[in-house]
């Protein structure tokens, strides 16, 4: 399969390239205090020629007779960018890699990691909350491109418990 850069796209930002576009699918959420439960995201990754690229995801309950939309279940938006400081010890086909996000649950991560070969590795470096958020002290987010679906996973520390999986999906690429 071929993949064409899109157009106007940053070249700091080209290791992120494959990301960009609309995405939607079917996941699951689980935690100790959280009993598992299907969910619908939508995710959007886009750009305005910065270097950088926009985030934002909304993940929702999964539709019931009730709901048929599904009850929101989580939103966040945020920022990725590749920074212009490359480790000495990355390999060539692995590129830093930094996201920025927001939700109005009340937290702010900045996770740090490595990219490359359409796999994202990503490991919260600080979790700020407002006073009224939900403790989280940690968050680990795996993104990959399998057979040209999004597949990702999301580990968080919170609520007193260690670092374990919260949530993950498999997205596939919208029109």
């Amino acid at each position: 399969m071929s993949f064409v850069l899109p157009e106007g796209l940053a070249p700091e930002v080209y290791p992120l390239a494959w990301l960009v576009g609309r995405w939607r699918g079917e996941g699951v959420v689980v935690h100790p205090h959280v009993p598992e439960t299907p969910v619908v995201q939508e995710v959007v990754v886009d750009h305005d020629g910065g270097p950088y690229l926009s985030w934002s995801s909304t993940m929702r309950l999964a539709p019931t007779d009730a709901e048929p939309e599904g009850r929101v279940w989580a939103v966040e938006s945020g920022f990725w960018r590749v920074p212009p400081d490359r480790p000495a010890e990355l390999p060539a086909d692995r590129f830093p890699v930094e996201l920025l996000l927001v939700d109005p649950a009340g937290h702010l991560t900045l996770y740090a990691g490595v990219t490359g070969n359409g796999r994202i590795d990503l490991a919260s470096d600080v979790v700020v909350r407002s006073p009224d958020a939900v403790e989280i002290t940690a968050a680990t987010r795996l993104l990959g491109l399998v057979q040209g679906e999004l597949m990702w996973t999301w580990d968080l520390a919170a609520f007193g418990e260690p670092l374990q999986s919260y949530a993950s999906a498999r997205l596939s690429r919208q029109p």
